[in-house]
């Protein structure tokens, strides 16, 4: 027996995280009910499980994609606003979903896959995996600002986590900085940034952990190697 998000994930609909809000918002039947209680367990050799009113079966294989996502793309499989999706770059049959996410203007290493349980070990905020971005910020922060922005800042009425800035150089009298961050928040080292008066020019993110995006060509992507699954799966 395992949790209903638990399964739904291992089938490849969405993270755990996510097939929690499905459940939650009525999407999920089992055996014909519908279910909205996080701690119901199923069998699955024994009961049906729907999503949208289609069954769903545990996939036979896992996906794990590295994506250099361009400037203009929105990293969830769907956008309101009809706006490209990561999703349109990469030309496979098997259904796959973002790994956490980066937004529409930020470009960089996007990992990719229908593995739900590598998903939640990467994007909750518990495993506190590093995310390292070079960034360009309006003018040059001083050594105050620059201790503040490590020390964690107060973004959306919420304490972040310590976080790491390096100046790289100077460029225009603009700062070109190394940033670290062990969290996921909506837009959080564009807030970080404005919070301490130094706005984001441009953003890209270059590491997710020890993984490198290296010299894979802007809006191309690979499958990731044995030893990078592994690496991950060990976060």
């Amino acid at each position: 027996m395992e949790r209903l998000q638990k399964y739904l994930a291992e089938c490849g609909i969405a993270s755990r995280r996510k097939c929690e809000q499905l459940i939650l918002a009525g999407l999920v039947k089992v055996n014909g009910l519908i279910i909205k209680n996080l701690g119901f367990k199923v069998n699955p050799d024994k009961d049906i499980v729907e999503y949208n009113n289609k069954i769903v079966k545990k996939i036979e294989k896992n996906i794990y994609i590295m994506l250099n996502k361009p400037i203009g793309y929105v990293t969830t499989v769907r956008d309101q606003f009809k706006r490209p999706s990561v999703i349109d770059l990469i030309n496979i049959k098997e259904r796959i979903y973002p790994v956490g996410r980066l937004d529409y203007s930020t470009s960089g290493l996007l990992l990719l896959t229908n593995d739900g349980e590598l998903t939640y070990r990467l994007t909750h905020p518990k495993h506190e995996v590093s995310k390292t971005y070079i960034a360009k910020i309006k003018d040059i922060p001083d050594a105050n600002k620059l201790k503040r922005f490590r020390s964690g800042l107060i973004i959306d009425n919420r304490l972040t986590s310590k976080a790491e800035i390096d100046i790289l150089k100077v460029e225009d009298n603009n700062a070109i900085v190394k940033i670290i961050i062990h969290e996921g928040r909506n837009r959080q080292i564009r807030k970080m940034c404005d919070a301490i008066g130094h706005p984001v020019i441009t953003l890209k993110r270059i590491k997710i952990g020890d993984l490198k995006l290296g010299k894979l060509g802007i809006g191309n992507w690979r499958y990731l190697k044995t030893e990078e699954i592994e690496y991950l799966k060990n976060l």
